[in-house]
């Protein structure tokens, strides 16, 4: 546990900065359950297969490739490794075909994979490459298996209080390329905060009984960092840890929280840290424009062919 975990109560969920995912899904029975988990092959997303394997789920587990993810997989847990590079709208259709293969009713999805940081601007699709994968290839990913989801089930997106530095405007529906100017960690925090908003928005399009909602895991020294440059990389991963860096098993207890534990199944659409509703940017509770980017994102996607 950090010092600054070390100072830190509890919230009214009874959980709080230094609970861990073991500790938040304590006595829950996943057994017969099928979930899927992206970014799956380390770090708080392998944390969360652990967990809910241990919980006696089977879990679709998603990594760049299939090896990836079957190179993670806890000994002798149901899992099923499938193929899904977000970034590339053939394998994350691909992986909703395999996906529909398996077959049965989803329990629900923690979507955990995504990328931060770049140092240059990149591209895909026109669209700004972390908001490309962070979002779009979520998206991508969990509309069309919505008709799958189990009564119940939950959508968990993975966000990030990095939300709170993106754009003045939050989402720039006008310049989703970063034509206009970027900025990593601003771009980064709209990726975060498309996130929030497309959480906030599929909750309010499911039907009663099935929910969404994003979650801040804390600030953790995971694989995410793989993309910032060596001085940031290194203050990140060393310097961090003895003040406030939450361990892994800390990190993956929100988003294990929210996807299993009876409290927050009557959630819709909220902001969660540290097993918390918490309070995000007021972009972030803006309807309007959630609803603006989902029509954008039903706009980009059908460009893809």
């Amino acid at each position: 546990m950090s010092l600054y975990g070390m100072l830190q109560g509890k919230g009214p969920s009874g959980f709080g900065y230094a609970s861990t995912a073991e500790e938040v899904t304590a006595g829950r029975d996943l057994a017969g359950q099928t979930w899927i988990v992206t970014g799956s092959n380390s770090g708080l997303g392998e944390e969360t297969v652990r967990v809910l394997c241990l919980r006696g789920a089977r879990v679709l587990s998603l990594a760049r490739s299939e090896d990836k993810a079957r190179a993670a997989a806890p000994a002798g847990a149901d899992v099923v490794p499938v193929a899904c590079e977000l970034s590339e709208p053939a394998s994350v259709r691909a992986a909703v075909a395999r996906i529909r293969e398996v077959g049965g009713p989803i329990a629900g999805v923690v979507a955990n994979a995504g990328i931060m940081a770049l140092p240059e601007v990149q591209r895909k699709h026109g669209v700004e490459l972390q908001l490309f994968t962070n979002h779009v290839g979520h998206f991508l990913l969990v509309v069309p298996l919505l008709d799958q989801l189990a009564p119940g089930a939950r959508v968990v997106m993975l966000s990030s209080s990095a939300h709170n530095g993106t754009w003045p405007e939050g989402i720039r529906l006008d310049d989703l390329g970063a034509e206009r100017e970027y900025a990593p960690w601003r771009a980064y925090g709209q990726s975060k905060l498309a996130n929030l908003l497309f959480a906030r928005e599929l909750a309010r399009r499911l039907d009663e009984g099935r929910t969404a909602n994003a979650v801040h895991p804390g600030v953790i020294a995971t694989n995410l960092t793989r993309h910032m440059n060596a001085a940031a990389r290194f203050a990140w991963t060393y310097l961090g840890p003895p003040l406030f860096l939450k361990s892994v098993p800390e990190g993956a207890a929100t988003q294990c929280w929210a996807a299993v534990h009876p409290d927050a199944g009557a959630l819709r659409g909220r902001y969660l840290a540290d097993c918390n509703v918490a309070q995000p940017l007021p972009a972030g509770e803006d309807d309007a424009l959630a609803a603006a980017l989902w029509t954008k994102t039903e706009e980009i996607v059908a460009r893809l062919g």
